[in-house]
């Protein structure tokens, strides 16, 4: 915030100038570049054509925090010279690090003299998204102007910033346990932690920990003091965030059947766009494996020189061959976890690429392909993703049974369709047709599965909601996308995980409410792409379904929403445009949970809006809640507009003052956006 003066390399941006564009170790190629006004959005020139192309949303790192830069060895670069493509984290751009000195609009300072009066700060302000009552305004600018100038330069603007980002509600917060409003005590701290932040044994020593961890004062840290720069820091950090930190990590029991977990999984892969004009690339496999799935698809179908290929089928959809996507999964799958991961094929190939394609499989995965059963015998139980670590299986049809082919009995005497090659790689993922959940229970055996699609699984949830839990709790079921969703939208996966359906396929390309969902659930367990279903949807014998309510406590939840901290603009919004924002909290869950409240709006301020208003909520069936929250830019006229959100299981809600982080529609971080919340959850009895 020093760095006031117009940087040279600034200006030569907004010139334009030439960067390097970096996807990969070997893709590194230069391009010329230039900086909009706004200090966000960046034109690039076409090498073909020489035209200027569309606009690419882009950001600076936020301190202590690396751009998406590729993670192979090469050329060291520093993180300050770097920033990423918002939207496609497989890109970054490298500059001169100078240029990155000031990130603010250097615009504001109108007559590039490096100070600023009145006027250019205004202008400032509504660049930060501030619509700031003058007389404030000047009052803060007044006093932050110690050499009576009429500007601001150097520190005075580090002075004006501090008193224009100062958190009266936080000082509040802080004072309401101070004794002398100046520092919290060890003590004093230890009875925030107990009668807010409800934090349970060693409480004490979690006190000190937080303390000497955030407290910027050395002295202070010495006394075990906190000081209110301490507070807010603390506030502020994953210590202080709605998301419970023990819940990133892998935290739940991994040693149950696979059939007990929700598994993150994906609808046709290899799309990166629609699905009948769209690019078929390993990119998706890339994408869906470093965010943790487990259950990728592909269809293969014959090639050119006897080679498998992979697309969608009848469409335009472009084509990558098989054994590139093979590649692809044994260099990436167990990069983002090290549990299995469920390949499933949709083989349209003949028998002899079929054999092609085990071979490929198998010469390629080697080891990590699991091609019999983890101790040689006839499974009694699904293993778990414990015992197939590090494994990659099979999901497809197969001749024969298990318990034939582990005997030696000869398997189907009638000309088959499926090369034996191929077929034998299938083990506890064997692919059959769905008649009925009685017919399944009477003639399929547990490590045999089904598919819907979504229409399908609706009408037997409406009809045997039930039976369907019950089917799930000893098979695996996968649910994909219905046909008609060729711009690769998404159903809502909730309704799903409510009978306990495991592999809940969705398009992961597509961002929305659906995938923010989606990455909710599974962003808990150390993002590992297993969670372990609720009880009641582990035991066969459950009464439960999502009309007829389990026997569990139902919450009584109550969401203070208190501020929000530097929204950012609506993209392609007007120039001098300012937000006026406000929150909408939602309950996803059973039918009788799904619920959503919304706060009033505030007129034009997305640097500091602060709301004051209780949203309360009754959660029956908590174990599948997920609670969302979603900020919007009003509009009158028309739909509002999209402004950041975030999502997360209930159960790993943290109680008390708790900041949430925003995302933006694609889940990627916006810092330092934020919402300011107090979060009380009460257990109610049968009677209330």
């Amino acid at each position: 915030l020093e760095c006031i003066p117009l940087d040279e390399n600034l200006q030569q941006m907004q010139q334009g100038m030439v960067m390097r564009k970096v996807k990969s170790r070997s893709w590194k190629k230069q391009r010329y570049f230039m900086l909009q006004d706004d200090c966000m959005t960046i034109w690039y020139k076409s090498r073909k054509t020489g035209n200027a192309k569309s606009a690419c949303e882009c950001h600076l790192p936020a301190e202590g925090h690396s751009p998406h830069l590729p993670t192979q060895a090469w050329t060291p670069m520093p993180p300050d010279s770097c920033f990423g493509h918002r939207t496609r984290p497989m890109v970054s751009l490298v500059v001169p690090a100078s240029a990155l000195a000031f990130p603010l609009n250097p615009k504001a300072d109108k007559n590039r003299d490096g100070r600023m009066n009145f006027k250019e700060v205004q202008h400032l302000l509504k660049m930060m998204n501030v619509d700031m009552d003058e007389h404030h305004a000047f009052r803060l600018f007044q006093m932050a102007d110690k050499s009576e100038s009429g500007t601001l330069e150097g520190e005075e603007f580090v002075l004006f910033y501090k008193a224009l980002t100062q958190r009266d509600e936080v000082l509040s917060v802080f004072q309401e346990f101070s004794e002398d409003g100046k520092k919290l005590t060890l003590l004093e701290f230890v009875d925030f932690l107990q009668q807010e932040q409800m934090e349970g044994e060693g409480v004490e020593e979690l006190a000190m920990e937080l303390i000497a961890k955030y407290e910027p004062s050395e002295t202070a840290k010495a006394r075990h003091v906190l000081s209110i720069d301490g507070f807010l820091a603390y506030l502020c950090s994953p210590d202080g965030c709605i998301f419970n930190p023990t819940h990133k990590t892998l935290f739940q029991d991994m040693s149950q059947p696979l059939c007990h977990y929700f598994i993150s999984s994906s609808h046709n892969t290899y799309l990166i766009e629609d699905q009948l004009r769209g690019q078929s690339s390993i990119e998706g496999y890339i994408r869906a494996l470093k965010r943790g799935c487990r259950c990728l698809e592909v269809d293969c179908w014959d090639g050119p020189n006897g080679e498998p290929i992979v697309y969608h089928g009848h469409t335009f959809t472009s084509k990558i061959p098989f054994r590139e996507v093979i590649s692809t999964l044994e260099k990436y799958a167990f990069q983002a976890s090290e549990y299995p991961v469920v390949l499933s094929l949709e083989n349209h190939c003949s028998m002899e690429q079929q054999d092609v394609m085990a071979q490929q499989l198998k010469g390629i995965l080697g080891e990590q392909l699991l091609t019999t059963t983890i101790d040689g015998r006839v499974p009694a139980r699904m293993p778990s993703p414990e015992e197939l670590k590090g494994k990659i299986l099979l999901k497809g049809k197969r001749l024969g049974s298990l318990e034939d082919a582990l005997s030696g009995e000869p398997e189907e005497k009638s000309k088959p369709s499926l090369s034996k090659e191929l077929s034998d790689c299938i083990v506890y993922c064997k692919s059959v047709s769905f008649h009925s959940f009685q017919h399944s229970q009477s003639h399929y055996r547990l490590y045999e599965m089904s598919s819907f699609a979504e229409a399908k699984a609706r009408k037997l949830i409406r009809e045997a909601g039930n039976e369907f839990v019950r089917h799930n709790a000893w098979q695996l079921t996968r649910i994909y996308p219905s046909g008609m969703r060729t711009d690769s939208s998404n159903y809502n996966p909730q309704e799903m995980w409510n009978v306990g359906c495991q592999m809940v396929a969705l398009n992961f390309q597509t961002a929305g409410a659906e995938m923010d969902l989606y990455d909710g659930l599974f962003n808990q367990n150390g993002s590992c792409g297993y969670v372990l279903k609720p009880g009641f949807l582990r035991d066969v014998e459950t009464p439960f379904s999502p009309e007829s309510l389990p026997q569990s406590n139902p919450l009584y939840l109550a969401i203070q929403v208190i501020s929000g901290q530097q929204l950012p603009k609506v993209v392609n919004s007007k120039e001098g445009s300012i937000v006026d924002p406000l929150v909408r909290v939602e309950i996803h869950g059973v039918p009788a949970d799904t619920s959503k409240q919304e706060t009033k709006y505030i007129d034009n301020n997305g640097f500091n809006p602060q709301w004051g208003e209780t949203l309360r909520f009754r959660v029956q069936v908590p174990e599948l809640a997920l609670l969302r929250f979603k900020v919007e830019d009003y509009d009158k006229t028309s739909r509002n507009d999209f402004v950041g959100q975030f999502t997360l299981p209930l159960s790993s809600v943290k109680r008390g003052y708790r900041h949430i982080h925003l995302l933006s529609k694609d889940g990627t971080a916006i810092p330092p956006a934020s919402l300011f919340v107090h979060v009380q959850i009460t257990e109610l009895s049968e009677s209330d």
